[in-house]
């Protein structure tokens, strides 16, 4: 018995640091993305991070293959294609190439903190569209999110750039939050 809660530690503990990881690339993400964007168009570069993503994430799965035993292997319906395409079309396209044009009308830090809608926008799709569980505290977290992006997207001195910048980052808010409630119509 205490070797199954050693391991449930091990895996939570492991747990813990890749979501910390995660958090950290993911934070360090929106300032460098703005540094590119000097010497890049907003398509290009959504497509080379998001190609970048995709070879470094094929790496680590190859060497992640070499290392342990290979798990069975997941069969596809061929009704999930069509979730799978949408999410990739809302998510892998329409998402980043919005962010990119977004950030390339707001700073960084306006636009980093406007990404946390898209929480908003999964709970609020989640709850209408597949009935999850939607309470007070939920009800409660969610408006103080969007308090914050209102008082970032809606400053006294906006200027017009700052509010399609805005609307932008907004926008790939709610493609991501599609993206991530079509995945899980995904079978695998």
């Amino acid at each position: 018995m205490h070797e199954e809660s050693s391991a449930a530690g091990s895996g939570a503990r492991q747990g813990v640091t890749y979501a910390v990881l995660a958090a950290v690339l993911f934070g360090a993400s929106t300032p460098f993305a703005k540094l590119l964007l000097r010497h890049s168009a907003p398509v290009v570069l959504a497509g080379l991070l998001y190609a970048g993503s995709g070879l470094g994430l094929s790496i680590w799965m190859a060497l992640r293959a070499a290392v342990r035993a290979r798990p069975a292997a997941s069969s596809w319906r061929r009704s999930d294609l069509l979730w799978l395409a949408a999410a990739i079309l809302t998510g892998g396209v329409l998402g980043p190439v919005l962010m990119m044009t977004g950030l390339r009308s707001i700073p960084a830090a306006n636009a980093s903190l406007l990404l946390n809608l898209e929480g908003v926008f999964t709970a609020l799709l989640a709850w209408f569209a597949f009935r999850e569980n939607f309470d007070r505290r939920v009800l409660a977290g969610l408006l103080a999110i969007v308090a914050g992006g209102v008082v970032l997207a809606w400053p006294a001195r906006l200027a017009t750039a700052g509010a399609f910048g805005s609307a932008c980052i907004a926008g790939a808010c709610v493609c991501w939050a599609i993206d991530n409630n079509l995945t899980r119509k995904v079978s695998i």
